[in-house]
């Protein structure tokens, strides 16, 4: 066994790998050893290299693995063969394999969990042999708008394989292989969707740049922006490679994306672009699609599996151009990589919290660049203040676009916005969750026959469920945390954890002291939405979150509905803030501005002001003057002021030197250390105490002065299924030093560059 691998020629021949008879081999096993390879023997009549997806033996089990390198003599006493080769080319290249390297090292992640979401999906977890699919050259393409696809879906009740393919058909205007299409459909409901003139059978598309809907003329600071672009990806040595487009809501940032793009599809080459959450692909999708007909891919996590591993194998044989999705996208097998855009690089989004590797996508994105000589657009309105202070100091470019302009490309003005003391409003015998400003445009609104949408930083009926005779607050019985009460339309309702699932039905009484004195506390999605029927009868009221969006394509359908004018208002949580493009929109009401600013994370004014300017953007991108009423109970703070005037620099100046007097970044990096591995609260902060006090003994050992360890401190929510949970910060220019110097146990979770810390 080798604890590094050999570094991976660019290409090695077939008579050259006869005298390279030994692989190094990351293999999809937990070993405990971060970045370890394992050699293997190359049998005589096997071709392999690095890139290779291959079998092999691994204890008692048959297993995946990646070849990482070749070598003519192996390190080790004794080696097992490979059992076989699982794709008969290489699925990595060099400059992959390479950033599976910086991905395992920099995150502290495992080898293969670092390689994995560069292959096919559904690699993991079987070590069944999957061949790549046959070429397809028969395509199925709409003949039909979406809309008539859709209609036709709802008419065939009673043809559910036929409606299920219309419906994938309206999804994809570039269209799908016919085989695709027969094999999940049935041969019979391709048949009968191109006997009805919906759908026809062609030659699949050839790759190029083909383009439709022509671009709109570019503004001044479109052209500005285009020209630097252009220049830095007709120029692959020139610096810099990253830029940061900052430009307004509603300024034309995708008018710049997609010309972009289209100027390195001219070249040859192909893009990525990355939403922030996978609810905004559809909207993405459509606009992209209309002038890269049949050349965009769409890669995220509720496609079916079938999808997915169908929509990976056309990207790697090169029939897709731009590949669109959330940050998982990045690691789509894109060859010739020209441009990489991420819009709302300012997203924690961005960043995987969950499974190993906990990158950020906009840090690998810079990665795939290097070593690809791609060029990185990380457009947004609200800059993350690191991102900024990078263009500042001149290490990536900066594009400036202050000006908002309409989709004809005319200029127009930001949305006005109102910030509503609320205080005043209760002092003033107001008990309503709106104030009367917020009312009366409410009314005004839905009577001139536009469209508003309100924004709440919750989801659910009520945060708290409490009993008014002794105090007692429902919470879930594995996690430190209140229940939250969701109604259930025709039924009692039910109680949530948020954080493990768990439910329960509503209570009748109190589970202490039995009495039925029930009361529901703090505000939720469905109860705005109540409120807006009872200040506006006739306003038809749509709910937009986590709940009602919960099925696979709900999001689509939510949003299609009321951009197709069928509801007058939308009551939303966060999704409402990132990228909703909707013209008809005039009014936009913030219900409670605070939530968020109070949280334990020197990020909470800057999520708070990047969430309230975002949100005031989505009013007013048609002709008509825009609105925004924030309701607070903090007027003065300086975000919610900032906000107002939609002021980033006024922002930006005061939060860092916020930044700057308390040492957070980027004046310095942090690694965070979460332990969540045992259900006894005692011994959950034995541990925490013990492994920090050996954190602080290393830093003291090592003269590591730069160095900070801050807690054990307690996490919320404190425990999660049971688990007790404590955190430790590491603060400094370089905190991962330390880590190289003390070994983590496996029940604590290394977060390199973390986006929460609470």
């Amino acid at each position: 066994m080798s604890t590094t691998a050999d570094a991976a020629p660019d290409s090695i021949s077939r008579s050259e790998s006869r005298t390279l008879r030994y692989a190094e081999v990351v293999v999809d096993a937990r070993t405990g050893k971060t970045g370890d390879t394992f050699t293997y023997a190359v049998p005589d009549d096997m071709h392999v290299e690095p890139g290779h997806l291959v079998l092999v033996p691994f204890g008692p089990r048959m297993l995946h693995g990646v070849v990482t390198g070749l070598r003519e003599t192996p390190n080790v006493d004794y080696t097992r063969p490979i059992a076989s080769v699982v794709e008969e080319q290489p699925l990595l290249t060099p400059e992959r394999i390479a950033l599976g390297r910086w991905l395992a090292d920099y995150y502290r992640a495992p080898a293969f969990d670092a390689l994995s979401p560069m292959l096919p999906p559904g690699m993991r977890g079987s070590a069944s042999q999957r061949r790549r699919p046959a070429s397809r050259k028969a395509w199925l393409a709409p003949a039909a708008s979406p809309s008539a696809l859709r209609r036709y879906a709802e008419e065939q009740r009673r043809a559910p394989r036929r409606a299920a393919l219309s419906l994938e058909l309206a999804d994809l205007p570039g269209g799908l292989p016919a085989a695709d299409a027969r094999k999940r459909h049935s041969a019979a409901a391709v048949a009968r969707i191109v006997e009805e003139g919906l759908a026809s059978l062609q030659a699949a598309p050839s790759p190029g740049p083909v383009t439709t809907r022509a671009p709109l003329l570019p503004t001044p600071d479109q052209q500005q922006a285009l020209a630097a672009l252009k220049s830095a990806m007709d120029d692959p040595p020139a610096t810099p490679r990253v830029w940061l487009l900052h430009g307004a809501t509603g300024s034309g940032k995708t008018e710049v994306y997609l010309q972009a793009i289209a100027h390195c599809l001219s070249r040859g080459q192909r893009a990525i672009a990355l939403v922030p959450e996978v609810a905004l692909t559809p909207q993405m999708t459509e606009r992209f699609e209309e002038r890269f007909p049949g050349r965009v891919g769409l890669l995220h996590s509720r496609l079916t599996p079938a999808r997915q591993r169908d929509e990976w194998w056309r990207i790697f044989r090169g029939e897709r151009s731009v590949v669109i999705g959330p940050r998982s996208a990045l690691f789509a097998p894109v060859e010739d990589l020209g441009l990489i855009v991420l819009d709302e690089e300012h997203e924690w989004t961005y960043k995987q919290s969950d499974a190993q590797p906990h990158y950020h996508a906009r840090d690998f994105a810079e990665q795939l660049a290097a070593r690809t000589g791609a060029v990185v657009v990380l457009g947004s309105a609200t800059p993350d203040v690191v991102t900024a202070w990078r263009a500042e100091q001149g290490s990536i470019g900066r594009l400036s676009m202050p000006g908002r302009i309409e989709r004809s490309g005319a200029p127009t003005s930001l949305a006005k916005v109102d910030v509503v003391d609320m205080r005043t409003e209760l002092r003033e015998g107001n008990r309503s969750i709106f104030s009367r400003l917020l009312q009366e445009r409410l009314r005004d609104t839905v009577a001139s026959g536009r469209q508003a949408v309100l924004f709440l930083n919750r989801r659910g009926a009520a945060s708290v469920v409490a009993c008014r005779g002794c105090g007692f607050v429902m919470r879930c019985v594995r996690c430190s945390t209140p229940l939250t009460y969701h109604s259930v339309p025709g039924g009692a309702g039910r109680l949530q954890c948020h954080h493990c699932g768990r439910t329960r039905t509503e209570p009748r009484r109190c589970p202490k002291c039995r009495s039925a004195h029930i009361r529901y506390l703090g505000l939720g999605t469905q109860r705005v939405a109540d409120e807006v029927c009872r200040v506006v009868p006739d306003a038809r009221v749509l709910r937009w979150d986590s709940d009602t969006a919960s099925v696979g394509g709900a999001h689509e359908r939510l949003l299609r509905s009321f951009a197709e004018r069928e509801a007058d208002v939308l009551v939303g949580t966060q999704m409402v803030a990132k990228g909703l493009d909707i013209p008809s929109v005039d009014l936009v009401g913030v219900v409670l501005a605070d939530i968020g600013i109070h949280v334990p994370d020197f990020r909470a004014p800057e999520r708070t002001f990047q969430l309230l300017t975002q949100v005031a953007g989505r009013a007013g991108r048609g002709t008509e003057a825009g609105y925004a009423v924030v309701q607070t109970y903090l007027p003065d703070h300086y975000a919610i002021q900032a906000a107002k005037e939609q002021d980033y620099a006024e922002f930006y100046g005061l939060e860092m030197e916020h930044r700057r007097a308390q040492g957070n970044p980027p004046f310095s990096r942090l690694v965070r250390l979460l332990y969540e591995g045992h259900f006894d609260k005692r011994k959950a902060l034995n541990e925490a105490q013990r492994f920090t006090g050996r954190l602080r003994q290393t830093t003291r050992e090592w003269d590591m002065r730069g160095v900070d360890v801050i807690g054990p401190a307690p996490t919320y929510p404190p425990r999660v299924r049971n688990a007790w949970r404590w955190q430790v910060l590491i603060r400094g220019q370089e905190p991962r030093v330390l880590l190289d110097k003390v070994s983590v146990p496996p029940s604590w979770r290394v977060d390199v560059d973390p986006v929460n810390i609470v």
